[in-house]
Parts: C-alpha cells; structure tokens; sequence
C-alpha cells in the first residue's frame, strides 16, 4: 500500500532557512486562491450571456444560433478535461493551472477580436479549451492539501466562486459595456486571469515544501491513514496497491460510472441556469440591460451560500461520526429534492416568487456540485484525481453541448407559436427530474457498494 510521510520526514522535503511556526493554517490560503480563480473563470464564461440581447441584434442571433454558440463552449469545454486533467497530473498543479489561465484569459479577450458568429465560435471554443483546466486541477490541489474530512468544505468554498463570478458578472458587464462598449467589456474582464497567475506563482507549492506550512500542519494534512478505498469492493481495493500513474486501471472501479453519470445528468442544467436565465428575465419579464442586474445577484448569490452550506453540511455529520460516503449519500438526496420545485414554476404569475424558486435551484445544485467531486476525492487515490475529475467533467459537459442544442429549438418552436414561456417550463420540467434521476445513478453505483461504518 501507498505509505505517506512523517510530518520529520516530509518537512525534510521543504526548502531551510527560517524557523517553522508551531501551527499554521495556510491550506485554506490555498483555497483562497483556487477561490478566486473559479469566481475569474465564470465571470470570463458569463459575459457573453449578459451581452446577448445586444449581440443578437448586432449579429442577428436567433435562439438557436445562441444555443449553438453554447454548444461550442461546451463542447470544447468537455473534450480537453480528460487531457487537461492528464497534463496536470503530469506537470503538476502549479504550472498546470498556469497554463490553463493563460490559454482561457487570451481567448475571453479575443471576443473583442470577433466579427461575426463565426469569430464567436472560435473564441469560444478557445475558452473552453482554457476552462478545462479549472476544476482538475482545483480538486487535485484540495487532495494534496486536505485530509479527507476537510474536503467537502473546501471544494464547497472555492466551488463558490463559481457564484459569486456569476454575482460579480450581472454587476460589472452591464456598466462596463454601457460605458465602454461590448468589446472593451470582453477585454477587461479576461486580463483579471493575469493578475491571479502572479499571486498563485508567488503563493502556491505543495505542502511538504513549503515553508509557510509548519508541521503540525502537514501532520494535519496527511493524517488520512490510506488512500480512498470503496468498501466491500475487491476491484477497488485491489486498485489501491502500490501501482505505477499508467497501470492504474480507473474504470475498474465502479464509482467512476457514478461521478460521470452524476455529472452527465445535472450539469447541462447548471449550463442553463448559467447561460439563459439573463435571457429568461428578459424575454419573460422585458428586464433590459439596466434591470437585469439585480434578480440575477439575488439568484447566484444564493447559489454561494448553497456551495459553502453543502459542503458543510456534509463535512458537520462525517465530524459527527458518519462514514463520509454515507454522509455524501444523504447531503446529495436532500439537494436533488430541493430543485424539484421549479417543476411548479409555471403556476407563478410574478417574477420575484420565481426568482426565489431559481434561487433555491441554484444553491441546490451547488451544494449537489460540492459533494459530487468530494466523492470523487473519497473514491480514487490522488495521483490519477486530475483525470478522473476530467472523466467527469467531460461527461458532465458532453451533456451539456448537447442539452444547448435542445434548449435553441425547443425555444425557437415556441417562440414561433407565440408562446415562448412555454418552451421554458419544459426545460425546467427537465431540470426538476434530472437530480433525482442522478442521485439513483450515484446510489447504484458508490453508494450502495460502501458499508457504513
């Protein structure tokens, strides 16, 4: 089995000079970090959203063309995270999410550069490409600075930034782009990229090197016993010997089929919650650009709150003596339930009651978001945690480039009927059942393969 380092032998590993303090705290740093570079990734992909009811009439989109632009990004976004979370684990999380940002930031500006649809599909295609690098090498960094019971909350505090750019975007791209136009808005918002890679070039190493980690910290950090084992599982287990990175046999192990199954299900509709709810305000509440603002911030704040809360509360019953999976299990039913409602959505007559259904929604799937990847943390040793969070991921956005296609027509028919609300309480019908549908999947096969202790 995979031994790890005494805290006197890994502190061995870090560079001397300067005595260590007798504790520190510097992981959740860290967690600032990846933090602040989750809230940078979606505020780059939310600004074209904000901007559509200005680029459809500048560039004559239909409903349709839109949702192919959403399948671009997505579909691109899904291809490279197998390869991205590869390269990562390969050259590490510090340069490996340099590159990511690089890639992402310079095509968030190149919108600027587009002419037409088809410059947008090519800078969009470029984003995604970038993007993909984002969560492997977010979740293998939480893997390499957390023991097992801090995961939840840790992925459930970075995760949020997912938020709180979605917040930030409907409070900066409106002004920015009445004041200065739509070009200069893609031009400002992706430079922030550049700022982060310094902070994290100065800021990041791995713990057993740094010097800012004392070592009761890293004792800390590596106090998790084995590697994440799936109980009662003879593959799994066998899967746990001391293995080389290339001989280690992921799709042996079930819980894989559960994380992207999990993932295929829910996130096409987190990409609509994403990508269409600006233009669902305005097209069923006539919100212009001025007016979008703050029902949006209302809404992805609240999914804030659900990223952090679900994180906790899982991590509240592992402290309080459940088996984390088993903890995981239930969290993960009670935020699949609590999107159910925008099923009822088409029974409202006002805005501000749907506003509290969407932002209950959100916060669920956050809170749903935080936990599916610490499975995946739970289940898989961290040396391959980069490809199979990419294994995810790119299921996750395989189904969400095809969800967009879907969504374009089902909307484009309705709207030529006259009846464009109607299109949208369809695909909320589908969102409602899709968690329920995913938490099955997870249940047949992670959770009922593990014996609670």
């Amino acid at each position: 089995m995979t031994t790890k380092p005494t805290p006197a032998a890994a502190d061995t590993l870090r560079p001397t000079g300067g005595a260590l303090p007798t504790s520190s705290n510097y992981r959740w740093i860290i967690v600032g970090l990846l933090f602040f570079a989750t809230t940078i990734n979606y505020l780059d992909r939310q600004v074209m959203s904000l901007l559509k009811p200005v680029l459809e009439k500048e560039f004559n989109w239909s409903e349709t063309d839109y949702g192919d632009l959403v399948t671009i990004f997505t579909f691109f976004y899904g291809a490279s995270t197998l390869l991205a979370g590869y390269i990562i684990d390969r050259v590490g999380t510090k340069l490996g999410y340099i590159g990511a940002i690089v890639v992402w930031s310079l095509a968030a500006m190149g919108h600027a550069l587009a002419g037409g649809t088809a410059g947008f599909m090519v800078a969009r295609a470029l984003l995604g490409i970038g993007e993909a690098g984002n969560f492997p090498a977010s979740i293998k960094t939480v893997a390499e600075w957390f023991p097992q019971k801090e995961r939840a909350l840790a992925v459930g505090i970075f995760n949020s930034g997912a938020n709180i750019g979605a917040v930030v975007a409907p409070a900066v791209v409106p002004p920015l782009a009445l004041m200065l136009g739509w070009q200069m808005t893609f031009i400002i918002t992706g430079a922030l990229g550049f700022l982060w890679i310094v902070a994290w070039w100065f800021y990041y190493e791995v713990p057993a090197r740094h010097k800012r980690v004392s070592a009761a910290e890293l004792a800390h950090i590596t106090s998790d016993p084995v590697e994440p084992s799936v109980a009662g599982d003879a593959a799994a287990t066998d899967l746990l010997a001391d293995k080389t990175e290339t001989s280690y046999p992921i799709f042996a192990n079930k819980a894989i089929w559960g994380f992207m199954s999990g993932k295929l299900l829910t996130d096409p509709i987190w990409w609509f919650f994403l990508f269409w709810l600006p233009s669902y305000l305005s097209n069923i509440y006539h919100l212009d650009l001025k007016k979008l603002g703050a029902p949006l911030i209302v809404i992805y704040l609240a999914a804030t709150i659900g990223s952090v809360g679900g994180g906790w509360l899982s991590s509240m019953l592992i402290a309080k003596g459940w088996h984390p999976t088993r903890a995981r299990q239930w969290a993960m039913a009670l935020f699949a339930i609590c999107i159910t409602p925008v099923m009822a959505i088409s029974q409202m007559n006002s805005m501000w009651p749907v506003i509290g259904i969407l932002s209950l929604a959100v916060a669920a799937h956050q809170a749903w978001s935080a936990n599916i990847f610490t499975v995946a943390a739970d289940q898989f040793p961290r040396r391959v945690l980069s490809r199979v969070v990419g294994l995810g991921t790119m299921a996750g956005t395989m189904g969400g480039a095809v969800f967009p296609l879907l969504v374009g027509r089902i909307l484009d028919h309705y709207k030529a009927l006259g009846s464009l609300s109607e299109g949208y309480y369809i695909i909320f019908y589908i969102a409602g059942f899709a968690y329920l549908v995913a938490w099955t999947m997870l249940y047949i096969f992670v959770f009922s393969r593990v014996k609670s202790r």
